[in-house]
């Protein structure tokens, strides 16, 4: 401790520093107006700090001894020296040695808006030298509360470890994150901090009409995770279960309020990346965009060359000036309009190395191994494939795949030999998508999907049947196109098989047509399944929980908070612009107002215990248990990238959450007896995923091994396995004929002329239309891409997260791994041998690179890195 702060001690003082940022500082508009303007109004008594002692209590209230008000004195940094928008002020606390250590401050703003405190640092605290306040929270005007804010010390508390004098304070605050004695009539707004639970009942929107009404997802007859509670009005008059929805904006202003859709605030986007996704705005208005769009994208292209236009045309001015016309905000025009854009999208770099590529059965194969949904090939069992339908209602729904189709393509082995030898792979997706091709004579249920009757769709339930190949690759072996039988489901269904043929022939072209609609339930699985409902959907419920249970203080707390950060905000824009009744979603995947009925359906079997990596794998069947392997696994197909860099990257995570929550619990009965965490897992399992509280496989967390693997599971879903299946998208589906969304029309029968004339035209008429493409591409860009101020896994966004320095190193060394797994990548992708790495569009596999070395964060269109969380 210096001379200058123990001097400062003895007068009774403790100096510090504080930073804040005002909110017009995050106004895009007025930016550098406001900035100097804004950090001086926060001088004098406009915002008071009280330091709360964590070692003396009050006699009169039995909490920590609090200190005397004291206010922002001078103004010591602003934009040259600090991350843009931020202030930092001097302070000083009357403090001395009889009020003992500080262990909390209370914070009150008398200002007449809203800012962000991030950080209080006191300096020379005796015992403690620096002590770090890291809050990153909105205060708003003390108006707007019934109690005063609280921060505590970065320091970390097990409930039953934490220092007497601020237990009330802790409790206090969990109450007042709970919000449970809101009305629940009353919207929240928002200066409200309540993490409270709601089902999906915001998706529909019943008053405009019938066609826009959605079933309530969350209960008995469609199980949903939870989402964040918003308490908005019911809808008026025609579904009293279902929530009034915000309205789709016509000007600029209005976008403002829209965007606001409320979460607590400091779940919101901070103001760096709100400004790089100004572009969602295309997004949020794509319903009022949609009838100008078909007017100038309803002719479906001829020839594959036409769809390059897309991306490579020098000139769209006549359709830029179209879309001027079309288009309401002005930003937007101008992002059209830009000398960056031109409406020209980014070359997907499936297209980057070689346009055709993509067309070829190993990159077809390679894409379920190292592609944008590598989470759902399996080894096969039993041949021919059999189904998990119910036969009394679907009848018989085997597959009809023989050993003729596929015997000419196994390298000279057998059937049984391909199977004993564990060569024979499967991509199954005829049991999600047949109960969803019901024909409409079928009465045994008095109310059932059929997606085949929806305008321009018309899909298969799909089974692609796979060989490993002694070079390490894939190849498809056979495709089933199956329908139900038209006589009724209880006889079964009518299915077809094709097989590989030369490109150059009418087979040729069937063939290529049956993997389009393959990819077309692989891409409606990935997106609905494997994309929002495993990462978005079952995360959402884990941060409520943690805001509500656990402390600030609590490790848990700082361990997970991380990987939360932007999911309940990108949730929440999601349910109002993107997977709501006619959202970009339903024009542009096949199900349309199907898909989150058909993810609730998927969700009937997801089980926590099967979402980390390795229990995935070996349920899967691509896995086996291996205890001489580094991962105690033994992978069946050794080059596969997304296993193979998972398993790395998880391992990382898994050693990380281990070190680091032995610093807390040094036994089992320590983890039983942590009253917060309890609560916590109660929570979880019995409201924000309370539709499957009855399941037995959920752990009892008595156990330190329990929470680790708990933790490490949420981690990985939230930050590696959401890389995974999201920055890939663009680089893999922004060329829609690769990824296509829709299939519009049965298969062509090997004698149609078109088909013999114009095979490529018949392709293009078959799949995603050029209006799905133009709306499902922008989507992708969009979603493809980090933020300028993302924070990758093995970072944090403030060194001064935890007082505790053994938790310190251990994240230095987790911090290392992952940089050793980016060396470890780069070699592998450079590896010739190692085929399904890059494959025939010579694009290396780097959606699990964690980019933890690259500090610049300048964010992109880039197909690596892995964020903490659910952040896009």
């Amino acid at each position: 401790m210096s001379g200058k702060n123990q001097e400062a001690w003895k007068n009774g003082r403790i100096a510090g520093s504080v930073v804040l940022m005002k909110k017009n500082v995050l106004d895009p508009n007025d930016y550098s107006a406001s900035l100097l303007h804004g950090a001086h109004e926060l001088l004098g008594e406009s915002v008071s700090f009280q330091l709360v002692s964590s070692t003396h209590t009050d006699p009169g209230t039995g909490k920590g001894k609090v200190g005397k008000a004291v206010n922002l004195e001078e103004l010591v940094t602003t934009l040259a020296t600090q991350v843009e928008g931020e202030s930092k002020y001097k302070i000083n606390f009357e403090w001395d040695e009889s009020q003992g250590i500080p262990g909390a401050v209370i914070v009150q703003n008398n200002h007449d808006s809203e800012f962000l405190f991030k950080t209080l640092t006191l300096e020379g605290v005796p015992g403690k030298g620096k002590l770090h306040f890291v809050c990153n929270s909105w205060i708003y005007p003390q108006s707007h509360y019934t109690y005063h804010r609280i921060f505590f010390t970065n320091e970390t508390y097990l409930p039953s470890k934490m220092p007497l004098p601020l237990v009330p304070y802790r409790q206090q605050e969990l109450i007042n994150l709970r919000g449970d004695d809101h009305d629940v009539a009353v919207p929240l707004k928002e200066s409200d901090r309540v993490y409270g639970y709601a089902v999906y009942n915001d998706l529909g929107d019943p008053d405009k009409d019938k066609d826009h009404a959605r079933p309530v997802l969350g209960g008995s007859e469609h199980p949903y995770p939870r989402r964040g509670r918003t308490s908005r009005h019911p809808t008026k008059k025609a579904d009293p279960n279902s929530e009034s929805r915000l309205t789709v904006p016509e000007t600029l202003e209005d976008l403002v309020g829209f965007v606001h859709i409320y979460v607590p605030r400091d779940e919101r986007f901070g103001h760096l990346k709100l400004s790089d996704f100004r572009a969602f705005s295309l997004i949020s208005i794509g319903q009022s965009l949609f009838p100008g769009l078909k007017s100038i994208f309803h002719k479906t292209p001829d020839s594959f060359e036409d769809t390059f236009n897309l991306y490579a045309s020098p000139d769209h001015s006549h359709m830029l000036e179209n879309l001027r016309k079309i288009i309401p905000f002005e930003f937007v025009k101008e992002w059209f309009s830009s000398e960056e854009h031109h409406f020209r999208f980014p070359i997907p770099l499936v297209l980057k190395d070689d346009k055709f590529a993509w067309r070829t059965d190993e990159e077809f194969g390679r894409e379920m191994l190292a592609g944008v949904n590598p989470v759902v090939i399996r080894l096969l069992k039993e041949f021919p494939p059999t189904s998990n339908l119910d036969s009394t209602k679907y009848g018989n729904q085997r597959s009809t795949i023989k050993e003729q189709h596929i015997l000419k393509n196994l390298e000279g082995l057998t059937v049984s030999e391909a199977l004993r030898e564990n060569r024979l792979f499967i991509l199954d997706h005829h049991d999600v998508f047949m109960p969803y091709l019901l024909n409409h004579d079928d009465s045994f249920v008095p109310y059932q999907p059929n997606i085949n009757a929806l305008k321009e769709t018309f899909i298969y339930a799909t089974r692609t049947l796979l060989f490993l190949k002694e070079d390490g690759t894939i190849k498809p072996l056979a495709i089933e196109l199956s329908l139900p039988h038209p006589d009724g489901f209880q006889k079964g269904a009518v299915s077809k098989v094709y097989t590989p043929a030369s490109k150059d022939t009418v087979e040729g072209s069937i063939w290529q047509l049956a993997k389009a609609y393959a990819a077309v339930n692989d891409s409606g699985y990935h997106q609905l399944i494997s994309h929002w409902l495993n990462t978005h959907a079952v995360i959402e419920p884990f941060i409520i929980a943690t805001h509500r249970q656990l402390s600030v203080t609590h490790p848990i707390h700082k361990l997970l908070s991380p990987h939360y950060r932007d999911t309940m905000y990108v949730n929440a824009l999601a349910r109002q612009t993107l997977i709501n009744a006619g959202g970009i979603v339903e024009h542009t995947v096949f199900p349309q107002k199907y898909a989150l009925t058909l993810s609730s359906d998927a969700y009937k079997s997801w089980k926590l215990t099967e979402q980390g990596l390795p229990d995935d794998l070996i349920k899967r069947g691509v896995a086996v248990e291996d205890p001489s392997s580094p991962n105690k696994l033994r992978l069946l197909i050794k080059d596969y990238p997304y296993a193979v860099d998972g398993l790395a990257v998880w391992s990382a995570i898994e050693s990380w959450v281990n070190e680091y929550c032995s610093l807390y619990y040094s036994k089992d009965s320590d983890v039983k007896s942590d009253t917060e965490l309890q609560a916590w897992w109660k929570e979880i399992r019995e409201v924000g995923h309370g539709d499957k509280k009855d399941e037995e496989w959920w752990p009892k967390m008595h156990t330190f091994k329990e929470l680790t693997k708990t933790c490490t599971t949420i981690i990985w879903v939230a930050s590696a396995l959401h890389a995974a299946v999201n920055f890939g998208q663009y680089p893999y589906a922004g060329y829609l004929p690769n990824r296509p969304t829709v299939s519009r029309q049965p298969m062509p029968e090997p004698d149609d002329r078109e088909l013999k004339e114009h095979s490529e035209r018949v392709f293009l008429k078959t799949i995603t239309s050029q209006l799905q493409t133009i709306l499902g591409i922008s989507l992708l860009e969009i979603l493809s891409r980090h933020s300028s101020d993302e924070v990758y896994l093995g970072q944090r966004d403030t060194p001064e997260w935890t007082y505790d320095e053994n938790a310190l190193d251990a994240f230095d060394r987790f911090s290392e791994r992952l940089i050793g797994i980016e060396e470890k990548i780069t070699k592998l992708n450079d590896d010739d041998d190692l085929k399904n790495r890059k494959g025939p569009v010579n694009f290396p596999y780097t959606l699990l690179y964690p980019n933890t070395s690259d500090k610049s964060k300048t964010g992109g269109l880039v197909p690596k890195g892995i964020p903490n969380s659910v952040s896009i």
